[in-house]
């Protein structure tokens, strides 16, 4: 048989994806794979009944249609205070996956180096491999997820490119600081380097905290590629849009990645997707509040069963400490994977074992997430609470 490329041999599939398909198998509450299990704003669903009807049925333009582009630019650019042009700026992805892929793929020649955080999105590290760059993992160390600044600028003096910074953070729910992400572009700019942004969850940020946009800060603009996409802010996962901002230099070629990977996103679903950039603030504080909510609910829930966990300042999702598990007898030798392997089987609630986001040799975390309803996540507690019966130390 001949031989399949050498980069695919070292990265597994996603676990991530891989814990739903075994969760499905066994009716688990999936609170593994992080979407929302309700519907998008009436808005988007009346206008997508329309574009079904009316159209657009063919191919937009390959980096995105003009309507769904301009409005873009004018959400983003009252966000980040810059007036962002939709010409020449703005490249529409077939969702925030291809985006950050198209990024990657952009700036980076095979054998450079990119900087990734650790714990990180698991798809980052693949982007790096293949887009052919090496990639040198930053540190974010439990339970405050606080980095080196440093080992950062250690990076870039051994010529890294770019670094990802994932904010809101999947999957600790660390959100930068201001004076984190000052840091960092600095040292950006010292260096004649890229800040590559993932901010999916921008507007799932959770007081006290704020998000800032890397891109806003003085001088960034030219060195931030924002990758981004409306999954998670108008729960349409399955839509697949998402989008590319950065200095026109990037986009003109990031324009020609992304015409060679996938031509262009779906023309109907950008035409529905419109009218959700349309929405006014109160749409944002609304979901704002609603993840509040559900946050909230779910971390009292755990509190109550005696879960460790961490607090998330954004993002949907949290962080269980399973150590006090498997130092018990009978989980003793297991790995997390293994755990929530078991977990899905015995307990009926799928989770992501840590690992799969660490670099380093961690072994004591599982991440969960909460949009769901709080029926269901009332359930997933009743049904964790069930662990407490596995809880004896040896010796005891």
């Amino acid at each position: 048989m001949p031989q399949i490329s050498n980069r695919v041999q070292t990265f597994t599939d996603s676990v991530i994806r891989r814990m739903t398909r075994i969760s499905n198998k066994y009716n688990a509450i999936n609170l593994s794979q992080g979407f929302p299990d309700f519907d998008p704003p009436e808005e988007l669903k009346n206008a997508l009944a329309e574009a079904a009807q009316n159209g657009p049925h063919q191919y937009s333009i390959t980096y995105g249609a003009a309507n769904f582009r301009q409005a873009l630019a004018k959400k983003q650019g009252r966000a980040i205070g810059l007036e962002i042009d939709p010409e020449t700026e703005i490249v529409v992805t077939c969702g925030g996956t291809e985006a950050m892929m198209c990024a990657m793929m952009t700036i980076c020649n095979p054998g450079d180096k990119v900087m990734v955080f650790s714990p990180f999105y698991e798809n980052y590290g693949a982007d790096a491999i293949l887009s052919g760059a090496d990639p040198i993992y930053i540190p974010l160390v439990p339970p405050k997820y606080d980095f080196d600044i440093g080992l950062i600028e250690d990076g870039f003096k051994a010529g890294a490119k770019a670094i990802i910074v994932c904010n809101p953070s999947n999957p600790c729910g660390k959100v930068f600081t201001e004076d984190e992400l000052t840091a960092i572009g600095k040292l950006a700019v010292k260096y004649d380097a890229y800040v590559v942004t993932d901010e999916v969850y921008e507007h799932l940020v959770y007081a006290p905290y704020r998000h800032t946009y890397m891109s806003s800060l003085p001088g960034m603009f030219d060195h931030t590629i924002t990758c981004n996409s409306l999954s998670k802010t108008f729960s349409i996962t399955g839509w697949r849009l998402g989008y590319l901002i950065g200095p026109g230099s990037f986009v003109e070629a990031a324009k020609k990645v992304h015409d060679f990977l996938t031509v262009g996103a779906a023309a109907p679903l950008q035409e529905a997707a419109t009218s959700g950039l349309l929405l006014g603030d109160d749409y944002y504080e609304g979901l704002n509040k609603l993840y509040t909510g559900k946050r909230d609910h779910m971390l009292a829930g755990l509190d109550r069963i005696g879960l460790n966990h961490n607090i998330p300042q954004g993002t949907y999702f949290i962080m269980i400490d399973i150590q006090e598990f498997l130092d018990t007898e009978r989980f003793s030798g297991w790995s997390d994977l293994e755990f929530c392997e078991w977990m899905i089987k015995e307990i009926g609630v799928a989770a992501v074992p840590g690992s799969s986001f660490f670099r380093e040799d961690v072994n004591r975390y599982i991440r969960i997430h909460f949009a769901r309803g709080e029926d269901i996540l009332d359930e997933a507690i009743t049904r964790l609470d069930k662990l407490n019966s596995y809880h004896k130390k040896l010796g005891e």
